[in-house]
């Protein structure tokens, strides 16, 4: 019975700390000028000319498509460093705020580059700058994800109960 407990609260902090560490993900692209303003352009561009391209009639098959792959890459961000670190935690009894803080945002800020799997920008390019914002603001959301997580069930993984009240009954 304390193992469905165990589950259960792993699961009530998870579904807290995914959308704690979308809104910090959010939070950081909103307040970084640069990435603010890019998608401000690219937001209204975007808009219009999908807007102009379903007038013209391409179908809307490739809009659903363009979501599905953002959603999919916004749940591998969010959702799976958290739960990786989540189910590692759990398994080997860290209790530590270090592990779920700086392994799901060290995981996420990985994510992107290894996924690439090319050679990274030239240093001291453009792409290089925001990559590297990218990965300030990728580390940032995993860690408040992970410390989330780690506030709400983390803090008491392996820890024993005491079997005074158990055996009273």
């Amino acid at each position: 019975m304390m193992g469905l407990g165990r589950v259960l609260l792993a699961v009530f902090a998870l579904i807290l700390a995914i959308p704690a560490g979308a809104l910090a993900l959010t939070a950081g692209v909103l307040l970084d000028p640069t990435f603010r303003e890019t998608l401000g352009e690219l937001g209204l561009v975007g808009l219009f000319a999908g807007l102009s391209d379903l007038a013209q009639g391409v179908p809307p098959d490739v809009a659903v498509m363009a979501v599905i792959l953002f959603a999919q890459a916004l749940g591998l961000l969010l959702i799976l460093p958290p739960t990786l670190v989540a189910l590692l935690g759990e398994t080997l009894g860290l209790r530590s705020p270090f592990w779920y803080g700086g392994a799901t945002g060290a995981l996420t800020a990985l994510l992107p580059w290894l996924a690439r799997g090319g050679p990274p920008p030239a240093a001291g390019s453009a792409a290089a700058g925001a990559e590297a914002r990218l990965a300030a603001i990728l580390l940032m959301a995993g860690s408040v994800s992970g410390l989330v997580y780690w506030l709400i069930a983390g803090r008491s993984v392996g820890a024993r109960t005491s079997r005074r009240g158990a055996d009273a009954f």
